[in-house]
C-alpha cells in the first residue's frame, strides 16, 4: 500500500485557511484526506467539541506527552500549549491517507526537520486591507485584538518563501481548485508512483530492456 502524503497549510489569521481546508477535505473525501486534530491546554470554547476541534488536555498531561516525545511539533501561544501527535500522523500516512496539518511556520519548520518530504502550502489574502476587513467582519475580537492579529499576520507572511506552494485566496472556488491541484500533483511524483505502482514500473522497465 502506498503511504499517504503529509501537507502543512499555513496562513495568517483571517486568510480563510480553515474554510478552505474543510472544503478540500469534503471534496477529496475523508477516505483520502484527513485533518490532524491538535492537543491543547487552552480551555474549550462555546461550540467546540473535544476530539473534533482539539484534544483538550491539562498542562501536566501535555508536559508528560512532550517529555515522552509524542509531539512532532509543539508551540506555546498566549500562554497555552499546542502540539501534534506524531504517532497519529504516522498511523494515517501508513494507511495511505493524506494528512493536513494547520499550523504556523514555526511548527512547519519542526515537522520538515522530522519529515523532509512534507509538502508546505501558504495561503495568502489578496491584500492587507482585505485581511483587516475579514478580521473585522468576523466580529469575534475587539479592536486591540484585531491590531495584534494584524501584526502577527505581517510576521507570518514574512515566512511565505519557506513554503513549497502559495495560494492566494481572492476567489474561494479558485483557491480551492488550486489546493486540489496541489494534492493531485503529489500523487504523481516519482516517489509516490514507485510506492503505488512499483510492480507496473518494474515490468515496464524490464520490457524496455
Amino acid at each position: 500500500m502506498a503511504k499517504g502524503n503529509l501537507f502543512i497549510v499555513m496562513a495568517p489569521s483571517g486568510a480563510g485557511k480553515t474554510s478552505l481546508v474543510n472544503a478540500l477535505v469534503e471534496s477529496e473525501g475523508s477516505r483520502n484526506l484527513c485533518v490532524s486534530v491538535s492537543h491543547t491546554t487552552r480551555e474549550i470554547r462555546p461550540g467546540e467539541q473535544d476530539g473534533v476541534n482539539y484534544h483538550f488536555i491539562d498542562n501536566a498531561t501535555f508536559l508528560d506527552m512532550l517529555n515522552e516525545g509524542e509531539f512532532i511539533e509543539c508551540a506555546e501561544v498566549y500562554g497555552h500549549r499546542y502540539g501534534t501527535s506524531q504517532r497519529w500522523v504516522q498511523e494515517q500516512l501508513d494507511k495511505g491517507l493524506n494528512v493536513v496539518l494547520e499550523i504556523d511556520w514555526q511548527g512547519a519548520s519542526q515537522v520538515r526537520n522530522a519529515m523532509p518530504d512534507t509538502c508546505t502550502i501558504f495561503i495568502l489574502p489578496p491584500s492587507v486591507e482585505s485581511l483587516r476587513e475579514r478580521l473585522t467582519r468576523r466580529a469575534q475580537d475587539d479592536p486591540e485584538t484585531i491590531e495584534r492579529r494584524m501584526r502577527q499576520a505581517v510576521d507570518e507572511i514574512s515566512h511565505v518563501a519557506e513554503a513549497d506552494y502559495v495560494v492566494v485566496n481572492q476567489d474561494f472556488d479558485t483557491a480551492l481548485e488550486d489546493l486540489r491541484a496541489i494534492v493531485r500533483s503529489r500523487r504523481l511524483t516519482l516517489a509516490y508512483q514507485q510506492s503505488n505502482q512499483g510492480e507496473l514500473l518494474e515490468k515496464l522497465s524490464r520490457s524496455g530492456g
